[in-house]
């Protein structure tokens, strides 16, 4: 893919953003059908709505960062990084890929692009949670050199068999 660029995300993106969140959340809830259960205590709609109008602050420069992959003037994907509790590492979070353009390589470079502002930043590893059904972004970290790990924070034991764990040395 060409044309494709990836850049911070400003407050002009803000409306990108939001719009990419909810695809990605809709995603998620399409895939697990089978425990839909669990993810709904994770993706309550009032809640999640205010946690996109938070990203910009959670995810805020020097620290973390929210990544943008514009295809021209469309904003297709996305992914963002934070800093956890233990020093040098960081977690990556909500990396989607609108579903037109999923298979072109945007998703591994939005990953490539937040591993190395991450080593930029100083982290030393990267850390991420996914679900079992999103099988291809489970191949792709795995491609990557992201290891499986366990759990870096506290998981309810019923959610456990839906939930993967992986770990990246920066």
């Amino acid at each position: 893919m060409t044309d494709l660029t990836i850049r911070s995300a400003t407050s002009a993106d803000n409306a990108d953003v939001a719009r990419l969140c909810w695809a990605y959340r809709d995603l998620l809830l399409e895939r697990s059908h089978a425990f839909t259960h669990v993810l709904a205590s994770y993706l309550d709609q009032p809640a999640y709505r205010d946690l996109i109008q938070d990203l910009p602050r959670i995810h805020a420069r020097p620290t973390g960062d929210i990544l943008l992959a514009p295809v021209g003037s469309e904003v297709v994907g996305c992914a963002m990084y934070y800093p956890l509790a233990t020093p040098g590492v960081t977690e990556i979070k909500r990396v989607y890929v609108d579903t037109n353009i999923r298979g072109s390589g945007a998703g591994r470079a939005l990953v490539e692009a937040t591993i190395a502002a991450a080593r930029k930043d100083g982290y030393s590893r990267m850390v991420l949670d996914t679900i079992t059904p999103l099988t291809q972004a489970i191949a792709l970290y795995e491609q990557m050199g992201f290891a499986p790990c366990d759990p870096f924070y506290e998981v309810d034991p019923t959610h456990a068999r839906y939930l993967r764990f992986y770990d990246y040395p920066l």
